[in-house]
């Protein structure tokens, strides 16, 4: 793998004393901007319902987003083959904005986080000694995943903070769920911010097809986010008529009733216990593992996990699995939720291999769940 594509050679050659850490940001961001715009040209990166294969790679990614019944999409997605002109790496991310200007806030950290995830990747890169002796592979590979993980945390807080102090969106009641996944080579790295959630398919011993977890709900009744948020004063509970349904509210209880413990903006609760923290991890991909679907919850709230990759599995053109998937999870709303109003219904479908499709109906696996 290249570790500096030649854009990046300027910022990974000059980390040293002859230039400052603002310098080197700007350097980096430069960098970033010009790849994504060479990524646009190149018809390797999506931000819109469709496909996306590199040549170089074997990748495939089958997107599709479907506006509900609440009003414009706040659904946000992003895909970016031969991520900073890595052919061995893919970026896919899954944005789902809430509030009057959740479907602003969605698209700006969509823009924001890859460019600026590869400038900090690239940053730890050029700051990372070349004369280590990892020694063993798996320790190589966890200096890598502490390479990505910091790059992340350290992204996802200048994001959120630089989106607080844009004056031009109102993010203080109005925020957005963000799920990333980076593949590099044959390793997933995750991080998670909010409910959308990541699911793996792979083959059991068996032989059958089973869904694998990726990511967490983060939702304000996990243990560990309640615990957070109530030492933090903010509050946690359920209306009336959403029994089941737990949110975060300001410690008068009146705003905002985010049904969510992590986010980009909220800033009206940001300091009663709501993060922009991402969780990271890592999964390494092996011959087993078909897919991995990033689907907002729009799709899992009606959806299980394994009807989900039964039906992105029994799709027989790869091309439409995503567009499927949202189709079933439009009607299954019609019928499992009957008078409330359709979420936005997005998911990303990222394929490893090629493989052979099972030639099912993927609506009778609704018909039989």
């Amino acid at each position: 793998m290249v570790l500096f594509p030649s854009l990046f050679d300027g910022l990974a050659r000059t980390v040293s004393i002859k230039k400052g850490r603002n310098s080197q940001k700007d350097v980096g961001k430069e960098a970033a901007d010009a790849l994504a715009k060479d990524a646009r040209k190149s018809e390797l990166m999506l931000s819109s319902s469709g496909t996306v294969k590199s040549n170089k790679s074997n990748n495939f990614t089958s997107v599709c987003s479907k506006r509900g019944q609440k009003g414009i999409n706040q659904d946000r997605f992003i895909v970016w083959e031969e991520f900073g002109c890595q052919e061995d790496m893919i970026f896919c991310g899954i944005f789902d904005g809430h509030g009057p200007w959740g479907h602003v806030v969605a698209k700006r950290v969509k823009e924001s986080v890859p460019s600026s995830l590869l400038c900090n990747w690239q940053e730890s890169l050029a700051l990372t000694s070349p004369d280590v002796d990892f020694g063993m592979e798996l320790d190589r590979d966890l200096q890598q995943f502490d390479i990505w993980k910091q790059s992340y945390l350290k992204t996802y807080a200048a994001v959120d903070q630089d989106l607080k102090q844009n004056p031009d969106i109102d993010a203080f009641s109005s925020g957005t769920t963000a799920l990333t996944i980076v593949k590099q080579g044959e390793q997933l790295i995750i991080a998670n911010v909010g409910d959308s959630r990541a699911v793996l398919g792979t083959t059991s011993d068996d032989g059958s097809l089973v869904p694998v977890q990726l990511t967490i709900d983060f939702k304000p009744n996990l243990p560990e986010e309640a615990e957070r948020i109530t030492q933090s004063n903010g509050r946690v509970f359920c209306l009336h008529d959403e029994p089941g349904v737990h949110r975060v509210w300001m410690p008068n209880g009146k705003r905002p009733g985010l049904a969510l413990s992590r986010a980009f903006g909220d800033y009206c609760v940001k300091d009663f216990g709501l993060i922009s923290i991402p969780a990271v991890s890592q999964r390494s991909v092996t011959r087993r593992d078909r897919f991995v679907i990033l689907a907002t919850d729009g799709v899992w709230d009606v959806i299980s996990n394994q009807e989900a990759v039964q039906i992105v599995s029994s799709t027989p053109d790869r091309e439409k699995s995503a567009k499927t998937l949202v189709q079933c999870a439009a009607r299954a709303w019609k019928y499992k939720k009957r008078g409330i109003a359709i979420d936005d219904i997005s998911a990303i479908c990222l394929f490893f291999h090629d493989s052979p499709s099972q030639k099912i109906d993927p609506l009778m696996v609704l018909k039989q769940a």
